[in-house]
């Protein structure tokens, strides 16, 4: 066994402890991370807009926001929506996949191993669709669906939603350079999925990725219409960046690979989220570094600065570690930065493992198989539907609304005595989403008017889908 398969190992043991039981499987005595894998996935399919396919595999779904964009007279059908809510915000969905694409690249052999391949390129379509559709006119992306005061006034499955679909753009008068390079990152990364599949499609995709990435540089400012729920506390550079190395990625232009160079701002930080995406950068383009492209050690620099700030034992340690030994960042979907974080380390570790590299912090010289290490700590992932102890009141409208008639009137007054304010288990089970989590003290209640622990997101299992997929491969 090399030290990356130790590495692995030791990941293994914890990943997927559900509120501290972990979790055996049915075969072989291990823990079916397999099961956790397909389970990730479906919570994804339970988020879709639009118009269901036949094979949808979520009896309680239907179709949903089907005159989505006729208030412009576009076809704003499809997407996803974020979290609990009706909303479609796009920089979520877009950094969802994004990290969903980089889940299939960099684990495609095994999620097909898993047989989950093809569901994960199905749900990365589903959403680079609906970016095409967003993005039809030049310097100018459709970015939000559904006014989100109204919907948060409502609690109602978005199969009997009837809160306005207020649209929301960004264009040269009204820029919005992180969704727009954001966009950029999602349609070039998934242009690299769908090379071999679907030459035409993965074309047309880099095509509007690279115009949205020159809007982006030409059109530049910070778009706050997706404020308080999507507010960009850290600028756009970080987005830039992040799209242009996807676009290099995708075309091994030299262009793009200048701009990283010369005309890039990056920085040293401790987490990878929906907001901020240095981290994750600096670990894809350390493997270009690696591969020995010139003039990005600085990156492999910040990358290992990423990892000292999260070890505990690390003297430039930085991240509160709760007493359970969990990651915690902030209140509200803290789990995203649980599996962010893991996604990073697996991802790093087999960049390290492969380049016999390691993270240097300091004085130390930090082994592959100490990230993962760590890695095996943050093994709440709080899964619905998976383990004994899992949640049963997600934070969640179509989960927690029973089914309804299409032509059932909703009272938004009502609709929270009725099911919001419940206590007790959500009539359709939100399987495979990763809820919010417990508090810094590990303090974890099932109640669903709790959003901050409660409420699950795409981009929390988008990030956990492709370490899952990991695991679910080794022995």
């Amino acid at each position: 066994m090399n030290f990356s398969q130790r590495a692995l190992a030791a990941f293994a043991v914890a990943w997927i402890a559900l509120s501290g039981c972990l979790i055996k499987a049915v075969e072989g005595g291990g823990y079916n991370y397999k099961d956790a894998l397909k389970k990730s996935i479906l919570f994804l399919e339970a988020q879709r807009s639009g118009k269901l396919p036949r094979n949808s595999r979520i009896p309680w779904r239907g179709d949903s926001g089907l005159d989505d964009g006729k208030l412009a007279n576009v076809d704003l059908v499809g997407g996803y929506y974020d979290a609990g809510d009706n909303v479609k915000y796009g920089l979520p969905m877009a950094f969802t996949v994004t990290t969903l694409a980089w889940s299939a690249l960099a684990y495609r052999s095994e999620l097909q191993k898993a047989g989950e391949l093809e569901n994960v390129h199905a749900g990365i379509r589903w959403g680079t669709d609906y970016f095409l559709k967003a993005s039809s006119k030049k310097n100018r992306l459709w970015v939000q669906v559904g006014d989100p005061v109204a919907d948060h006034q409502c609690w109602v499955r978005p199969e009997n939603m009837n809160t306005p679909r207020t649209l929301y753009k960004i264009d040269q008068y009204m820029p919005g350079t992180e969704i727009a390079a954001e966009t950029a990152a999602a349609m070039a990364a998934s242009s690299i999925v769908f090379r071999g599949r679907d030459h035409a499609y993965a074309r047309r995709l880099l095509n509007k990725a690279k115009l949205l990435f020159e809007f982006a540089k030409s059109h530049k400012g910070t778009y706050d219409g997706e404020c308080p729920f999507y507010c960009s506390y850290s600028g756009y550079n970080d987005e830039l960046l992040w799209a242009a190395s996807w676009l290099y990625m995708a075309t091994r232009k030299e262009s793009y690979m200048e701009y990283i160079r010369e005309d890039s701002i990056s920085a040293s930080v401790a987490e990878f989220s929906w907001d901020l995406k240095y981290a994750g950068v600096q670990v894809l383009l350390s493997g270009l570094h690696f591969d020995g492209e010139k003039g990005l050690d600085g990156f492999k620099t910040q990358a290992d600065n990423f990892v000292c700030a999260v070890l505990p034992d690390s003297q430039f340690h930085q991240i509160y570690i709760s007493p359970g030994g969990l990651i915690h960042l902030r209140d509200g979907a803290n789990t995203q930065y649980v599996t962010s974080t893991a996604f990073l380390l697996s991802v790093y570790s087999d960049v390290l493992a492969k380049h016999r590299q390691t993270v240097t912090c300091g004085t130390q010289q930090i082994q592959p198989a100490r990230l993962m290490e760590f890695a095996k700590q943050q093994g709440m992932s709080y899964m619905v539907g998976f383990g004994r102890k899992s949640p049963t009141q997600a934070h969640h409208r179509g989960s927690s609304v029973p089914r309804l008639s299409a032509d059932t009137v909703v009272s938004c007054a009502m609709s929270f005595v009725n099911w919001y304010n419940k206590n007790s288990p959500n009539p359709n089970e939100l399987t495979g989403a990763i809820v919010g989590g417990p508090d810094r003290y590990d303090n974890f209640e099932d109640q669903r008017w709790d959003s901050s622990m409660l409420e699950p997101t795409t981009y929390i299992n988008s990030l956990a889908i492709g370490t899952l997929a990991k695991l679910s491969s080794a022995r």
